[in-house]
């Protein structure tokens, strides 16, 4: 799993204890290995060509259906192509047009002779050049629009010839399906009873007996540490099921899970078991920690026992999502591998709930946290210059935005913040993301499923998706990992996934296992979400408005005997209820707030209250603010110049604002705010609060 943010540790010379170690570990490695061959059963080997046989055709059949695609795409692809030639030839008769215009104009030249005829020549040359690429587009829409006619005409042909090959595929499959079964297979696949033999095989082999003995002859801590894993069976299974340590540092992985366990004794069990266990397999190498670039004096990688207690505070104050408790060891490794400080991942939390708290609560998961991304994360990179460099990344990406691969990020940082599984899910040319939801996992700001790749060990995105569908049925799935497991110890190359490359036997017998497990689950395949707003600010998509009820109290202006008056403020008399501009929602502080968001035309809105009596009052906001250079219009009963209050940059955080001076009449008054500046960004407003000048 381990992957970007790790580095590499350098090998280090083994002692001659060093070297005893590595024979004792390499003789247990072959024991074991010989012992599991005694009772891994022969498959019969008639029936395993008759298993070969059928994945040949199934492979045929793919490429059959992958090749009548590829036709139909290119046909359709002509539709495309006449469009974008129909523009050319739109810009083309445009600029004639003008060319034109501009050749009459100077023969129509009064005066200089010379001057005149330099600017017919001129005209006569730029028009020339223009009426030469009209013919050339005029000559290639004649070329699209043949295309396209006889694109039109073949369609039916290529869909027959498309639904055919899907047909003929999906009877391969199911031969190839039934071939798997007939091998009989599944009674050992569905025992237990090699489980702990099978995962000592996976740690000895990937760990290797000098990378155990390395670490092992440092000290007797390290050995004993060492020899406790080895015997102990239950753990291993969860390593090896989990996808192992990172870079096969088994050794290091236990000494992080011991030193976790001695540090928090609720780490032995249930939740943070499974968390502490993924800290330690994730960690076991180092990770990159990337701090603000003026805190020279930051750590370089990440603690992660400090990351375990993070998460573990985290958890047990109730900051993370309530699915947090119920991952598994793999989802988990997925939450705890982020490159950011912890005090960033807190920053993360805090901020949201403070900014956008509709985006924590939202009951929809495809969206939930990461929707910031979408609302708050302007696409762009002009602005990236001004990055602080007593901001962490994160925080400069929400001030400044960024274009696909900031976005991606922030996504998947928020979402680890909130204990949500991520991983990056690239596509060409493209930075994307995935996540976990109780669903299944998703694609967000990108294209989905089947356009893309991750950086997990499973790179071909089809076949990460297969394995969180067959891993979301837990026990089942261990017939997965038998099967896997088998295939390496008869020397068998590793294939994760159907898409990525041709399986040997028990890792063929692994994939056909997961893909019934799927099925068998009925596991539906997400959408990918955000697609339209991959590259732009805007989307298309119109999301709708989540209904809040703002009661009487909440809308209670209050004034006080010395005169000050707090004007909550969703106590708008303009609008009353959330619009796409302005939303009305629960705050963290208790009651509710108003956030005035990035999108969208701006708007006004506004109070009617009384003041007891007419003068000069201070009035500040209590706010929170994304990003620097902020603004806000006050006018107060109708001023035709509103006061600027200049929002100060809080970094996600609750503060005020400077005092601005605004006249009230006594009695009813009325204040209008406003916002109209470049670069606008959004703006969330818990009151207000004026307070008479004496």
């Amino acid at each position: 799993m381990c992957v970007g943010g790790a580095l590499a540790p350098e090998e280090s010379p083994l002692t001659e204890a060093g070297r005893s170690l590595e024979t004792r570990y390499s003789e247990e490695l072959e024991k074991l290995k010989a012992t599991i061959l005694k009772s891994v059963p022969k498959v019969n080997e008639r029936k395993k060509a008759a298993y070969l046989k059928a994945r040949e055709i199934e492979k045929a059949a793919v490429a059959d259906v992958k090749q009548e695609q590829e036709a139909l795409n290119k046909s359709r692809g002509a539709v495309g192509l006449l469009n974008h030639r129909k523009a050319w030839i739109g810009r083309a008769t445009k600029g004639v047009a003008e060319a034109e215009e501009k050749l009459k104009q100077a023969e129509a030249m009064r005066g200089d002779g010379k001057q005149k005829a330099v600017a017919v020549r001129e005209a006569r040359s730029a028009l020339a050049k223009i009426q030469e690429n009209y013919g050339m587009a005029a000559s290639e829409l004649k070329k699209s629009q043949k295309a396209v006619a006889k694109a039109n005409a073949e369609e039916p042909k290529l869909t027959k010839a498309l639904a055919s090959a899907q047909k003929a595929l999906t009877v391969a499959q199911a031969r190839t399906m039934t071939a798997v079964n007939a091998l009989g297979l599944g009674p050992f696949l569905a025992g237990n009873r090699l489980d702990a033999k099978l995962a000592k095989y996976v740690v000895l082999t990937e760990a290797t007996p000098r990378g155990l003995a390395e670490f092992a002859q440092q000290s007797s801590k390290q050995r004993k540490l060492v020899d406790k894993l080895l015997a102990d069976g239950d753990l291993m299974i969860q390593m090896a099921v989990a996808d192992g340590a990172a870079g096969g540092k088994y050794g290091r992985a236990m000494e992080i899970y011991a030193a976790i366990q001695k540090t928090s004794t609720k780490a032995r069990r249930g939740t943070l078991q499974r968390l502490a266990l993924a800290i330690a397999l994730e960690h076991a190498v180092p990770v990159k920690q990337r701090n603000a670039k003026s805190r020279t004096d930051a750590p370089a990688t990440v603690d992660p026992v400090k990351r375990h207690l993070h998460f573990e505070r985290a958890f047990r104050d109730g900051a993370l999502d309530p699915a947090f408790k119920d991952l598994s060891v793999w989802n988990y490794r997925m939450v705890v591998n982020g490159e950011e400080p912890d005090e960033i991942l807190a920053w993360g939390r805090k901020m949201l709930r403070s900014y956008r708290p509709d985006h924590v609560s939202t009951p929809d998961y495809r969206w939930r946290y990461v929707e910031a991304v979408r609302t708050e994360v302007r696409y762009g990179s002009q602005d990236n210059k001004y990055d602080k460099p007593e901001l962490q990344f994160f925080q400069n990406i929400l001030m400044n935005g960024g274009v696909c691969g900031r976005r991606a990020f922030f996504g998947r940082f928020i979402l680890r913040a909130f204990g949500i599984p991520t991983t990056a899910r690239p596509q060409r040319g493209h930075a994307a993301l995935a996540h976990w939801t109780p669903d299944g996992w998703v694609v967000c700001l990108g294209a989905g499923w089947g356009h893309g790749w991750t950086k997990t060990r499973y790179k071909n995105d089809l076949d990460f998706l297969a394995n969180t569908q067959a891993r979301a049925v837990a026990k089942p799935f261990l017939q997965v990992k038998r099967a896997q497991w088998i295939g390496r110890l008869l020397g068998e190359k590793q294939t994760l996934g159907l898409h990525s490359g041709d399986p040997a036997l028990w890792h063929g017998v692994a994939l056909y296992r997961q893909k019934a497990i799927i099925e068998k689950a009925k596991a539906v395949t997400l959408d990918a979400v955000g697609t339209d707003i991959a590259e732009a600010n805007e989307s298309k998509v119109k999301r709708a408005i989540r209904k809040t009820t703002v009661t009487d109290e909440d809308r209670q202006i209050v004034t006080r005997t010395d005169g000050v008056i707090t004007i909550p403020a969703v106590a708008c008399t303009k609008p009353r209820s959330s619009t796409r501009k302005i939303r009305f929602m629960e705050s963290s502080l208790g009651g509710m707030q108003l956030h005035y968001g990035r999108q969208g035309r701006n708007g006004e809105f506004e109070y009617t209250f009384d003041a007891p009596k007419a003068g000069r009052y201070a009035l500040t906001a209590r706010v929170v603010t994304p990003s620097w250079k902020q603004h806000l219009l006050v006018a107060a009963n109708g001023a035709k110049e509103p006061t600027d209050i200049a929002l100060p940059f809080t970094v996600g955080m609750w503060d005020r604002t400077e005092p601005v001076e605004v006249s009230l009449v006594k009695g009813t008054n009325v204040l209008t705010f406003s916002r109209n500046h470049g670069g606008l960004k959004g703006v969330t407003i818990k009151d207000f609060t004026l307070t008479p000048i004496r």
